[in-house]
Parts: structure tokens; sequence; C-alpha cells
């Protein structure tokens, strides 16, 4: 696992934006500022859509938008 800090790509609001099925992936990091070593999403970053940039949780850049704070907390997952 590597650390996470804000300002980085795993604390950024558009770090996976458009990637639903790791949803909760993203919140955990957000919340344990903790993420796997080799991980990549796609930056979501409406100036970088023409590039299609791909990024580390521990990448950063200028455009760097803090996660909502609902997108901060990892919610208890419902049981059947």
């Amino acid at each position: 696992m590597i650390q996470v800090r804000d300002g980085q790509c795993g604390m950024c609001v558009h770090f996976g934006e458009n990637n639903t099925d790791d949803k909760p992936k993203l919140l955990q990091i957000r919340a344990t500022h903790q993420a796997p070593e080799h991980m990549v999403q796609q930056c979501g970053l409406p100036g970088h859509a023409q590039y299609d940039l791909w990024v580390t949780p521990e990448s950063g850049c200028a455009g760097f938008a803090p996660a909502e704070q609902e997108q901060l907390h990892v919610w208890p997952q419902e049981t059947s």
C-alpha cells in the first residue's frame, strides 16, 4: 500500500470519477489515505479529456479538486 496525501490524485474528485465500478475502492482510498501500489485510474478532469490520461493515486496536477465530503467516508455495506 502507498500513502496518499491531500493534493494527490487519490484525494481528487476527478480520480476515477467516470469508473462507477471502482467507487467503493475510491471511497476507501479517500477515507484511509492508502491505495494499492499498482492502481491506475482514468483522470476525469475535463481539461485532460483529450489526452485519455491515466494516473496513479499519488500522481498530481494543477487541476486538483478535493473530493466532496460525502466522498471521503466509507459507508457500511448492507448485509443480506
